[in-house]
C-alpha cells in the first residue's frame, strides 16, 4: 500500500470513528403539561431493612494514605533505604520521591524511561555505597515487538535521583504481553525477576513448559559478578544447567503471569502471585527447579492438557482462589511492622478485580492459615512496606491506601436472608414490590441469555438521586437497586416465565456490594445465595432443540462476580446514568420519560454551577435544585439494539457499550487496549484495523474490528462462541444470536480499507 493510499485509508477510518459518536436522536415526545406523568407523587420508603452484611465484618478496612498525593495509574512502592523517602512507580515510565511524613502536594521525579511501561523498582542491598538501582520495564510501546528489560541506573544528586545516563540493560528478552514485572534480591545476594508467557492471552507461544526460552519463569542471576560483555552471571547452582538448551537463567518455570515476586526475610520463603486465565488464580512459594504447570495446568486443574511437559512434575499452588472470589491476583509481602501483631509474619496479598486482601500464613511447606482480612473498593497493583515495616497498597485509581482496623457496627442488625425479609417487596409471590420502589428499565440491557428483567430503584425515605447528564448517577445511603432475572421454560411463550433470581445492589459506607437471593421452586420467596455464588440447570422446552427440550445452565454470581462488573471504573452502576435512562418506560398504563417522570416527583437533585472564588474569598456553599436543566428530547441517549428502525451504526455502539464498556473502559480491567464506552473519542477506541493484542484465533490478518471484514473481526468472532475466548466472559452461556448478526451487518457496511 502507497503512502497516499494509507493515507486514505486512514481518513476512512477516522471519518468512520467520528462517524460512532452521533448517537441516535430519534425524537421524543415533547414535554406538555397536558400529558399525564408516570410518575405522579413520591412516597418515602421506610420498610428496608437491607442494612449491614450477611456475614461478620472483617478486621480491617483501607484508609488512603497520603491523601495529598494523586498518581497516574501506579503500579508500584517501595521505601528507599536510609531515608524517610517513598517511591511510586508509575505505569507510564515515571517513579516519584516523596518524603514518608509529607502532607502538601509535592513529589520529585526519581526515574523516567521514554516510550516504555515500568512495572517495579528495586534497590541494590548495597545501595548505601553503590547507589544502584534496578528498574523492570517493557517497550518500546512504539515497536511491534517489545521487549521486558532489567535497567541498572545510578543514583545521584540532590534530591537524588536516577542518572539517566548511567542506564545498564542488565538482561532483556521479548515480551508483549504477560510481562511478569518484579524484581527481589533473595537472601543469597542473587537477583530473582519474575516474566510472563510473553503473550495476552492463552500461552499462544506454548512456551510455558519450554525451558528453551526466558518467558514463564521465575529467574536467577548474579548482577555483583557479570560475566564480560553483559550484565550478570548466571550462578552455578541454577536448576537447569544440566539440561540441553535450557536457558540457564531459569529458578522455576510454568507461571502464566507472576505478578508481583517477593522474599520472607526471615525464613528465605519466595512468595508469587500468578494471574490466571479463564478460573483460578494462583499463589506459590516457589521452590528451585519446580514446574507449575501453565498452560497444561491452570492451577491445579487442566488447561491444556494435551500440550507437552516440561521435565519435572507439575507442583500444585499454594494458595488457589476460584474466580468466584478473585479475577487477577496481585502477589504481596510478609509483615514486619508492629502495628497489627496477629499478622506479624503473614503474606498479605489481594487482588485486582475484586479489591479484596488476604493473609496466609506458611510453615512445614504448607498454609497453615489463611482468611480474608479486608475488601475495597480499589485495584490492588502493589503491596509493600513503609520504613517501619507497615502495609501499603498502590491502587491504579491513583492512590496509596493502607489498613486500619474496621471499627464494630455501632448496632447490630440481621441481614435478610430471605427476599421477603428484604422490606422491598408488598407481596413476594406476585413479586409486587413496595408503593415506594421506583419501576425503570434502560435503553440497551446486558445480554443475559434471553432472560426478562424487572427493575426498580428503593431510596431511603425521601432521598434523591444526584443527576449527572455523562456519568454514573450519584445514590445516597442505604440506596438498593433491584433486579429480577425471569426465564421461559417454554420458548416464545411469556406465559411459562419462572423468576429464578433478584439481584440487590446495595451502597452502604460509601461502598456498593451485591447480594443475589434464588427464587425457590414454588415462587413463592428467594433465598439469600451463598457468598460463593452457586449454579443451576433449567429443563426448558423449546421446539428447536432435539426432542423438544434443552438444559440451560444459570450461574448465581458471587459476591465478588458482582463487583467485577460492577467496578469502580465503570462507577458501579451501570444502567442508571441520562444514556440509559432517557426513554419511554410503561408505568402500569401510563408512558412516560423516565427523566420526565423522575424530575416530577422531585426524584433528582442537580448541583448548580457556582462562581469560582477569588483569593481570600470563602468557598460558597453548594446548591441544586430538582428541574433538570434541559428538557429530556435535549439529553443523548443509546439506541435499542433490537429495533431495527434506529440506525444500524447506533444500535451496534450501544450494544458494545452496554455488554463491553464496564470492563474495557481505562482502567477497567480489560486486558486490552480499547475503549468502547460511547463517550470515548474515536482516536482513543483503538479497535478499528488495530491487529489483536490477545490470541487471533487463527483468523488471518485479524483485526479487532476489520472494517468490510466481519471474517477478519475478532470482536465478532469473540462474541460468537463459547468458551475459551467467550466475550463478555461472566454471566452469559448462551450466545446472543441476534446481537452477532447486528455486529455482523454492522462491519460488513463499513468501508474496507484499501
Amino acid at each position: 500500500m502507497s503512502r497516499s493510499e494509507r493515507a486514505i485509508a486512514r481518513r476512512g477510518r477516522i471519518a468512520l470513528l467520528l462517524s460512532w459518536l452521533a448517537m441516535s436522536s430519534a425524537a421524543l415526545p415533547a414535554d406538555t403539561s397536558e400529558r399525564p406523568f408516570g410518575l405522579t407523587r413520591r412516597i418515602p420508603l421506610t420498610t428496608s431493612r437491607v442494612i449491614g452484611s450477611p456475614e461478620p465484618p472483617l478486621p480491617f478496612r483501607a484508609k488512603r494514605a497520603f491523601p495529598s498525593l494523586s498518581f497516574n495509574h501506579p503500579v508500584y512502592v517501595t521505601a528507599e533505604p536510609a531515608s524517610n523517602r517513598l517511591l511510586v512507580v508509575e505505569q507510564n515510565g515515571r517513579t516519584l520521591a516523596f518524603g514518608s511524613n509529607a502532607t502538601g502536594p509535592g513529589t520529585n521525579l526519581f526515574h523516567e524511561i521514554a516510550d516504555h511501561e515500568t512495572y517495579s523498582l528495586r534497590f541494590h542491598p548495597g545501595f548505601a555505597t553503590n547507589r544502584f538501582v534496578y528498574v523492570f520495564a517493557n517497550g518500546p510501546r512504539s515497536a511491534k515487538a517489545k521487549h521486558d528489560r532489567i535497567l541498572r541506573y545510578t543514583v545521584s544528586g540532590s534530591p537524588a535521583r536516577c542518572d539517566p545516563a548511567s542506564e545498564t540493560v542488565i538482561i532483556e528478552w521479548l515480551s508483549n504481553g504477560h510481562n511478569g514485572g518484579e524484581m527481589d534480591f533473595g537472601p543469597d545476594g542473587m537477583l530473582y525477576i519474575s516474566a510472563g508467557d510473553g503473550t495476552s492471552d492463552s500461552d499462544g507461544l506454548d512456551t510455558g513448559q519450554d525451558l528453551r526460552d526466558i518467558a514463564s519463569g521465575v529467574l536467577r542471576i548474579n548482577v555483583d559478578k557479570p560475566d564480560a560483555g553483559r550484565g550478570y552471571s548466571v550462578p552455578q547452582d541454577n536448576p537447569f544447567l544440566h539440561i540441553p538448551l535450557a536457558r540457564p537463567e531459569l529458578w522455576a518455570f510454568g507461571f502464566r503471569n507472576p505478578w508481583r515476586l517477593s522474599f520472607d526475610r526471615k525464613t528465605g520463603d519466595l512468595w508469587v502471585g500468578d494471574i490466571g486465565q479463564d478460573l483460578w488464580e494462583m499463589v506459590y512459594v516457589v521452590k528451585r527447579g519446580a514446574n507449575y504447570g501453565w498452560s497444561v495446568m491452570e492451577g491445579s486443574h487442566p488447561f491444556h492438557p494435551l500440550r507437552a511437559r516440561g521435565p519435572v512434575p507439575i507442583s500444585k499452588p499454594s494458595i488457589e482462589h476460584p474466580h468466584s472470589e478473585a479475577r487477577s491476583i496481585t502477589g504481596g509481602t510478609v509483615y514486619t511492622g508492629d502495628r497489627f501483631k496477629d499478622l506479624r509474619g503473614a503474606y498479605i496479598y489481594g487482588d485486582y478485580g475484586t479489591g479484596k486482601i488476604w493473609a496466609a500464613r506458611y510453615s512445614g511447606g504448607k498454609i497453615t492459615w489463611h482468611r480474608e482480612i479486608a475488601d475495597t473498593p480499589h485495584q490492588p497493583l502493589a503491596f509493600a512496606q513503609g520504613h517501619r515495616g507497615e502495609i501499603l497498597y498502590a491502587d491504579y485509581g491513583g492512590a496509596l491506601y493502607e489498613l486500619e482496623p474496621n471499627p464494630p457496627p455501632r448496632t447490630r442488625t440481621v441481614f435478610p436472608r430471605k427476599l421477603g425479609d428484604t422490606g422491598l417487596f408488598a407481596d413476594v409471590p406476585s413479586h409486587t414490590p413496595q408503593p415506594a420502589l421506583i419501576p425503570y428499565s434502560v435503553n440497551s440491557p446486558l445480554w443475559s441469555d434471553d432472560t426478562h428483567k424487572d427493575r426498580f430503584i428503593a431510596l431511603p425515605g425521601l432521598e434523591h438521586i444526584e443527576f449527572t447528564e455523562n456519568g454514573a448517577w450519584k445514590f445516597p445511603e442505604a440506596a438498593v437497586l433491584v433486579k429480577t432475572f425471569s426465564l421461559e421454560v417454554e420458548t416464545g411463550n411469556p406465559a411459562s416465565r419462572r423468576r429464578i433470581e433478584t439481584r440487590l445492589l446495595v451502597f452502604q459506607q460509601n461502598e456498593w456490594v451485591g447480594y443475589t437471593y434464588a427464587w425457590n421452586a414454588a415462587q413463592t420467596d428467594a433465598d439469600l445465595v451463598a457468598a460463593s455464588g452457586a449454579d443451576r440447570t433449567y429443563t426448558i422446552r423449546d421446539p428447536a432443540a432435539p426432542g423438544g427440550i434443552r438444559r440451560q445452565s444459570w450461574h448465581l454470581p458471587s459476591r465478588a462476580e458482582c463487583m467485577v462488573c460492577h467496578s469502580r471504573a465503570a462507577q458501579f452502576v451501570l444502567g442508571l446514568n441520562t444514556h440509559q435512562m432517557n426513554r419511554q418506560h410503561d408505568y402500569d398504563g401510563t408512558r412516560d420519560n423516565q427523566l420526565r417522570a423522575m424530575e416530577h416527583i422531585g426524584l433528582f437533585k442537580i448541583r448548580q454551577p457556582q462562581r469560582k472564588p477569588g483569593d481570600g474569598e470563602p468557598v460558597p456553599p453548594e446548591k441544586f435544585t430538582e428541574k433538570l436543566p434541559k428538557s429530556p428530547d435535549k439529553y443523548a441517549r443509546l439506541a435499542d439494539p433490537h429495533d431495527a428502525t434506529q440506525p444500524l451504526e447506533a444500535r451496534a455502539r450501544s450494544y458494545l457499550h452496554s455488554n463491553c464498556a464496564h470492563c474495557h473502559v481505562d482502567a477497567g480491567g480489560g486486558n486490552a487496549a480499547i475503549s468502547l464506552h460511547i463517550n470515548t473519542k474515536p482516536d482513543a477506541v483503538r479497535a478499528v484495523g488495530v491487529e489483536p493484542l490477545h490470541d487471533k484465533f487463527s483468523i488471518p490478518d485479524a483485526r479487532i474490528i476489520s472494517p468490510g471484514s466481519p471474517g477478519q473481526s475478532v470482536l465478532l468472532h469473540r462474541i460468537s462462541t463459547l468458551g475459551p475466548g467467550r466475550m463478555p466472559p461472566l454471566a452469559s452461556s448462551i450466545v446472543d444470536d441476534a446481537a452477532v448478526k447486528l455486529i455482523r451487518d454492522w462491519i460488513a457496511a463499513m468501508p474496507a480499507a484499501r
